[in-house]
């Protein structure tokens, strides 16, 4: 197994109708390069996992919301050696009541498979705060030496990447990444138009180990949001420039001295307006057509600034 993994052909095992189920020739290689004692999958969709792990004569524990389990609020009896997740890619294709019925998950199991589907979560942050959720639940079920495989994908929406990868709690030690190139998937033969648009053809496997029973290091991700008015790094032209893009248009010296006035960069240094009207004169990113009105110089061909018309 390598770093970049490609099968154009799916393989044997599971259901191929059922979406985004993930090629049993990845758990094949899995099993191979792990060469686990058993084999857990707490959300196997059509049973890819266990039908690999028989074929092979691995013992597997297998189950999945649409078999009456619920990663969400059931306990895992197991403590196995090696655990594959292959969860959904927040809404990108929804599971109970399309790839399964609810109505029979509620009548064989008593449950309602709906309300702990992960991929009925409306907002991005929740779909992420049960996902973490889950993972280090199955991270804690594991034994000690013991690793968690998680394949994972991107969504992108309105021109912005929503990265699993870089936003889920990593708990342990991050042994591999491996990019796996997607195949017959049915974005494939969508065509976009408008906005450049680069199309996921990827997804992630992390793989993560587990090396002490009971303490381990975890990798948690934030948004913070911050002001280039109150920060050290970003230089007065940056800062200038802003409040002209933010305007949308001309503004007059003094719109710009109260777009600026009270943040901490004009704290620190008491003759930030003098600052202000030297950082205005002596690039040619700012133009100006009238005493105390300025804006943004276009760019022209090459991207070279030219004088707004």
């Amino acid at each position: 197994m390598k770093s970049i993994v490609s099968y154009p052909e799916r393989g044997s095992g599971g259901k191929n109708t059922y979406r985004g189920n993930c090629s049993p020739l990845l758990i094949e290689d899995l099993i191979r390069q792990y060469n686990p004692d058993t084999i857990a999958d707490y959300m196997v969709g059509s049973g890819t996992t266990g039908d690999v792990a028989k074929r092979m004569g691995i013992p597997s524990f297998c189950y999945d919301l649409n078999r009456g389990f619920d990663l969400l609020n059931n306990e895992i009896k197991e403590r196995p050696d090696f655990m594959f997740w292959h969860p959904p890619y927040w809404d990108i294709i929804r599971y109970s009541g399309e790839q399964y019925r609810i109505e029979e998950v509620v009548s064989k199991y008593g449950i309602d498979p709906s309300a702990s589907d992960l991929s009925r979560k409306q907002s991005w942050e929740h779909f992420l705060k049960e996902i973490d959720y889950c993972t280090v639940k199955q991270f804690a079920a594991l034994e000690k030496g013991g690793h968690l495989a998680i394949l994972m994908g991107d969504v992108k929406k309105k021109r912005k990447l929503y990265s699993m990868i870089l936003e889920i709690a990593k708990p342990g030690t991050i042994e591999q990444i491996v990019i796996k190139a997607q195949h017959n998937c049915v974005s494939d033969g969508i065509h976009y138009s408008g906005k450049p648009f680069i199309p996921i053809v990827h997804e992630y496997l992390l793989i993560l180990r587990k090396d002490h029973a009971l303490m381990y290091n975890y990798q948690l991700t934030g948004n913070v949001e911050g002001d280039i008015r109150d920060l050290n790094l970003p230089t007065w032209k940056d800062v200038v420039a802003g409040v002209l893009e933010e305007s949308g248009g001309k503004v007059t010296l003094a719109e710009i001295y109260t777009a600026i006035e009270g943040h901490k960069r004009t704290e620190r240094n008491k003759n930030w307006k003098e600052k202000i009207r030297q950082t205005l004169q002596i690039y040619d990113l700012f133009g100006s057509t009238e005493r105390g009105v300025w804006f943004l110089v276009e760019k022209g061909e090459k991207g070279q600034r030219k004088i707004a018309a």
